[in-house]
């Protein structure tokens, strides 16, 4: 049983998602809330997530939704250094602290500001350390991107000892997105 579970993906710049209005977000978060609402219903406790503008705050918004029907879920976000949304714009940085607001846990894995890709990888050795299994936004058959690396330690980890791994591929996102064409039809 998975009670610590990470959850990542694509970041929007990588999906060619500039707006919060992209049809697109909807359709990856219907994914996510179906893996969500599974795991929630066999006992999941926590999400935990990097908080990247993408996936994984798409992620959060779901799992702060569920927490309506499931008490016991509780939602986290671990990033690499301290304020990572320092240069975003505006908009973005509202809807961060908006969801800030609504995570039980929060801290950042170094407490310094940016200083080198040593901190991403120490944010994701403590967060696969801390979870169960993974529940990856990634396809790589549609081009390499950021959660590659997320993908080869998470495989890693499930030949060593066990570790989860679950996917959610493009097709499935589209397979979402058909389904909904054809109803509105």
């Amino acid at each position: 049983m998975i009670k610590n579970l990470l959850v990542t993906g694509y970041r929007a710049h990588e999906l060619n998602i500039f707006s919060q209005k992209h049809a697109g977000i909807g359709f990856i978060q219907k994914a996510l809330r179906s893996k969500l609402l599974a795991l929630a219903e066999e006992g999941l406790e926590w999400v935990i997530t990097p908080g990247q503008y993408g996936v994984d705050l798409w992620a959060c918004e779901v799992v702060i939704d569920l927490k309506r029907d499931y008490p016991q879920l509780r939602l986290s976000i671990l990033t690499a250094f301290s304020n990572p949304e320092e240069n975003w714009k505006d908009d973005r940085k509202a809807y961060y602290a908006d969801l800030l607001r609504q995570v039980d846990y929060y801290a950042a894995v170094s407490k310094q500001p940016y200083a080198g890709p040593w901190q991403f990888a120490a944010r994701d050795e403590l967060l696969l350390r801390k979870t169960d299994g993974i529940l990856l936004v990634y396809d790589e058959d549609a081009g390499e991107g950021s959660p590659r690396f997320f993908k080869e330690k998470a495989r890693k980890k499930e030949r060593e000892d066990g570790y989860v791994y679950m996917g959610i591929s493009s097709e499935d996102i589209q397979s979402i997105a058909d389904d909904e064409l054809r109803q509105e039809e």
